[in-house]
């Protein structure tokens, strides 16, 4: 008879089901989309060189990386989603850097640009940012594109905590996301929130508590879960070839979510459980499976542990 998860019944409400019971079974594939965007942080405007965990590149595959064009890597990614997935809808997913970041009118036009490749098969447009990039015009550039497309905002929360912000160079507080939060309220956006486990210094008891400044805004209504990973290029790269310091391993990080799922509210869609880099830019952790393997890892190691969303959120 087999397992819930053996019959494709995860433990936590999933973005793959929910893109399968949205679109009718159709197979719906993220097309990302590199608009050379560059971030504040980097540029000097509140700073410079990014966020100490971060390459760009690691979280950019090689088509997006290559392509000059916006045209160019849409027409790309659709054709090799057809090619590879059976990918029948398009999400544009506009990934690297801070989508955001530029006057509108540019914004418009990269994003219109990017949505009239293939415009009777693209069903959504996601843009990630940070919260301290946006404002009212820009909310309501991204809210015109509703009357047609699902259009997700995601943005990066990483910490709840100042201190953790100011160690990884942010440049954007706690406040500054709550704010961009208050500002959100009643958007027709589809609201996603990026957090990051694992600093070092933050305990399980600390990061147990992202999940109550999630549920406690009922707008977020995506969330992905990635865990700390360091990559070439980046500052906390360099300092973890000096002198390392603990990582998560495969299965304590199934072990924090079998915790903290629990405690998100039910409602809530994961997009991701984890994080991946690109094998020649990861220095660790290096749990030694592919991204398929390692799904499939955790979900066995939820399922297993009993683990239900929400089974220990509080209203």
């Amino acid at each position: 008879m087999g397992t819930l998860l053996d019959n494709g019944v995860k433990p936590y409400n999933h973005y793959g089901a929910y893109l399968k019971e949205k679109y009718n079974g159709q197979r719906v594939f993220k097309v990302i989309v590199d608009g050379n965007f560059t971030c504040p942080n980097r540029d000097g405007s509140k700073g410079y060189g990014g966020c100490t965990y971060c390459n760009v590149d690691s979280f950019t595959p090689d088509t997006a990386r290559k392509i000059p064009s916006i045209r160019e890597q849409v027409e790309n990614g659709i054709e090799r989603a057809r090619n590879s997935y059976a990918a029948e809808k398009f999400i544009i997913y506009f990934q690297p850097n801070t989508n955001t970041y530029a006057p509108t009118h540019l914004l418009k036009m990269m994003y219109d640009e990017a949505l009239s490749i293939d415009p009777e098969n693209t069903v959504g447009l996601s843009v990630g940012t940070r919260p301290d990039c946006l404002d009212f015009e820009k909310i309501q550039l991204l809210e015109s594109y509703t009357d047609r497309l699902d259009v997700d905002l995601e943005m990066g929360m990483e910490s709840i905590y100042d201190d953790t912000l100011e160690r990884i160079n942010r440049g954007c507080s706690h406040g500054e996301f709550l704010s961009t939060m208050k500002l959100l309220e009643g958007t027709k956006l589809e609201l996603c929130v990026h957090t990051i486990f694992g600093f070092p210094w933050e305990t399980e008891e600390m990061m147990l508590k992202y999940a109550d400044e999630i549920n406690r805004q009922p707008h977020i209504k995506f969330v992905k879960l990635h865990h700390l990973h360091i990559v070439k290029g980046s500052i906390m790269g360099a300092k973890f070839n000096k002198e390392p310091f603990k990582l998560f391993g495969i299965e304590d990080y199934t072990d924090f979510l079998a915790r903290f799922i629990p405690l998100l509210r039910p409602d809530i869609i994961i997009q991701r459980v984890f994080g991946i880099a690109d094998k020649e830019l990861l220095i660790a952790p290096n749990w030694g499976f592919p991204k398929s393997k390692i799904q499939t890892y955790i979900d066995k190691g939820l399922e297993s542990r009993g683990v239900k969303q929400g089974a220990m959120y509080l209203v």
